[in-house]
């Protein structure tokens, strides 16, 4: 039998809600989703921009849960409803509300993380490390905005030993209201780059906005910070304006507390010799980048602050892989040779381009293979982007990418910018793309695919592989 995460009675205290109905005495989930209820949640029917909740009330009784949460006001609109509902004034204040008193009753060692890029994926990467020193409750996929946060603080069950949440934010001031709720322990921010740079004067000012994670830092707190980004003292600085006496740094800088003392950086892995305040750790990373390395060291330096296991840590980082979107490798075996596809098709900025460049130029090719770079508009630069998509010529040519197919408006600037020996190709949607990738691709090459999410890449990705797979030998 599954664990109770809540008594109805607390539950019902908590959110200040009227119980209708034969109330369940247990819940074991919270669900938003009525696809993805599972028997013995709670329904929380919360309107968002697209849908309104209180319309699948019905279906979510169906797939199993024992109570819905629905507002005051749709109650006459729901009809004959069989499920027990507890009504509120407003369902997503109730859910704020169920995650400050799961937050308030939690024991374990709470973590936030925040950054431009490396968010999900270093969250995944703690996961599994302090997966070897006790109990872990984490957001699922990026669940990081006002109702991610608060759903996933619902979720944690009240013993958890390590609990980890994501905290987003597209322009100032949000993710304040998010750690107020979530009161870290620790706060690591990966780093401070142009993502969302259309919603800020500077990337000066997204550091502040980044910065803000420290105001819910609980007192005796720690943030940790990126000793190797530009942005670094600024965040220092604002972390002891912000009253925070412990602040530690993680990278390649000399001056770092977790720093890579030696890395062996392979295309598909590194091995990394690490300082973590004076402790030396060795292990190897099977995933690819020097990003990813400094996501490892930010991690490891966690790990030591929350009182994990330090050698357990460290044989679990060897397990953690690249995940779709975020570096999964994927090779075929066709006739001509191995083609290898590197998947970074969840999101994209010009400091995430710089590091799937950099990783596809320690790449080797096959023999008669070429390193491939298929890349879509970065969105949400304002005025920043005609400049920011210009200037991805360099790292390019640097990591001698051989050639590069562009897909959306915004890479025409980049277009103009590269020699045009190396431009495979400049499409307006990702179907003529497609179509130009199955007739070009061939073994021995080695091709990245990055883009802002909105550019639809992933589906893309999956179209190639599926194709490749039919076509290996």
């Amino acid at each position: 039998m599954t664990d109770a995460l809540w008594t109805q009675e607390k539950l019902v205290s908590a959110i200040h809600g009227r119980p209708l109905g034969d109330m369940p005495p247990v819940i074991t989930g919270i669900s938003i989703d009525s696809r993805s209820v599972a028997p013995g949640d709670a329904f929380f029917a919360i309107k968002g921009d697209n849908f309104d909740g209180h319309k699948f009330v019905g279906a979510a009784e169906r797939a199993g849960a024992v109570v819905a949460i629905v507002a005051e006001r749709k109650l006459a609109s729901l009809g004959a409803v069989n499920l027990p509902l507890i009504v509120v004034h407003d369902v997503l204040e109730a859910m704020v509300l169920l995650g400050r008193a799961s937050r308030a009753r939690a024991k374990g060692k709470i973590i936030a993380i925040t950054g431009s890029v490396g968010k999900t994926t270093t969250k995944e990467m703690m996961r599994t490390v302090l997966a070897a020193s006790g109990s872990v409750h984490a957001s699922v996929a990026s669940f990081n905005n006002h109702w991610g946060v608060p759903l996933t603080l619902a979720r944690m069950p009240e013993n958890v030993q390590f609990a980890i949440f994501e905290i987003g934010m597209n322009h100032p001031n949000e993710i304040t209201p998010l750690v107020d709720m979530v009161r870290p322990h620790v706060a690591l921010i990966t780093n401070v780059a142009e993502a969302h740079l259309g919603s800020f004067k500077n990337v000066g000012e997204i550091a502040k906005a980044k910065a803000e994670i420290f105001s819910g830092l609980v007192e005796g707190g720690t943030a940790i910070l990126n000793h190797d980004n530009e942005h670094y003292k600024t965040l220092k600085r604002l972390a002891k304006k912000a009253g925070i006496e412990k602040v530690l740094s993680f990278g390649a800088n000399k001056d770092a507390n977790f720093r890579a003392r030696s890395t062996a950086r392979m295309s598909d892995r590194s091995e990394v010799e690490a300082d973590i305040l004076g402790e030396t750790l060795s292990f190897c990373l099977n995933v690819s980048g020097q990003h990813m390395v400094s996501n490892a060291l930010g991690v490891m330096g966690v790990a030591l602050v929350v009182g994990a296991d330090m050698p357990k840590s460290a044989e679990a980082i060897e397990t953690v892989s690249a995940v779709q979107g975020r570096g999964e490798r994927h090779s075929f075996d066709l006739p001509e040779g191995t083609l290898t596809i590197i998947d970074e098709a969840y999101n994209a900025n010009s400091s995430s381009m710089e590091a799937a460049f950099s990783v596809l130029g320690e790449s080797k090719p096959g023999k008669g293979g070429r390193r491939i770079a298929v890349l879509g508009d970065m969105l949400e630069l304002g005025g920043f982007s005609e400049d920011l998509h210009k200037k991805l010529a360099d790292p390019i040519v640097a990591n001698d990418i051989d050639l590069v197919f562009l897909v959306g408006s915004e890479m025409l600037a980049l277009k103009e910018a590269l020699p045009p020996e190396r431009i495979g190709g400049h499409f307006d949607s990702v179907d003529e793309l497609e179509t130009q990738l199955l007739k070009k691709l061939h073994g021995g090459d080695i091709v990245i695919f990055k883009a802002s999410l909105g550019m639809k890449f992933i589906p893309v990705v999956k179209n190639m592989v599926v194709a490749f797979n039919k076509k290996s030998t």
